[in-house]
């Protein structure tokens, strides 16, 4: 038992360590305001940010709740971050400037997606359970876009800037307003059911081609 603690308790700090190397160089394709490979560590507090949390959902998961909540706390004092320590966001993800970002304790963000400041990823009513979004691969977020309830956003989509989502979104669609309108649906041939993804440790890697062509939106800024 003891032994089976001792290697769960490595097996996420390594996948700690993987997502942190997964965010930087998601972080490196779509921040086209990075000059180096140091701007990010050195001056990026959306990174810094996304980095605390990584380490407050491995205590989380490691039984650490207090340190989990500190950690959580130090990113809203410095970052101006609520992320909770017990929220899902896979590997590989970019929060641009981060400054206002709230995500509740059972979302959900898949890899590479690109969230702007002041999104909100928060429940509609109080309740227990599943009450916050469940955000797919590839997916953008405008700044301060509100999306609340236990809704999916499919992979691909794109939530426009100030939109308040209620209601589920499409893979591959675009979403604008208050509340939020679908004005937008492309079909393509690698859409895919959000919940047949096979692994949330970094695997399968993001795909390149959406990523930069997210990269090159500037719309949410």
């Amino acid at each position: 038992m003891i032994f089976y603690g001792v290697r769960s308790y490595f097996r996420n700090l390594e996948i700690t360590f993987r997502a942190i190397k997964e965010d930087y160089r998601v972080g490196m394709k779509l921040d086209p305001s990075v000059k180096s490979s140091l701007d990010i560590f050195l001056f990026s507090p959306s990174f810094h940010g996304l980095m605390l949390y990584r380490f407050s959902h491995f205590f989380w998961k490691s039984h650490m709740k207090f340190l989990a909540m500190s950690f959580r706390y130090l990113n809203r004092v410095i970052y101006k971050m609520d992320i909770h320590p017990a929220a899902e966001i896979e590997c590989g993800i970019f929060i641009d400037h981060g400054i206002g970002v709230v995500i509740g304790e059972t979302a959900f963000v898949g890899s590479g997606t690109l969230i702007y400041h002041g999104v909100t990823l928060g429940t509609a009513r109080v309740m227990n359970g599943k009450r916050h979004p469940t955000v797919g691969r590839n997916v953008m977020i405008g700044a301060n876009a509100v999306i609340l309830g236990p809704v999916t956003i499919g992979n691909g989509a794109k939530i426009g800037a100030n939109a308040v989502v209620l209601e589920d979104v499409p893979p591959m669609a675009t979403a604008v307003g208050n509340p939020a309108k679908i004005i937008e649906k492309q079909v393509t041939k690698c859409e895919s059911d959000f919940n047949d993804r096979k692994d949330s440790n970094c695997e399968p890697k993001n795909d390149e081609s959406n990523l930069v062509e997210i990269g090159e939106d500037k719309s949410g800024r």
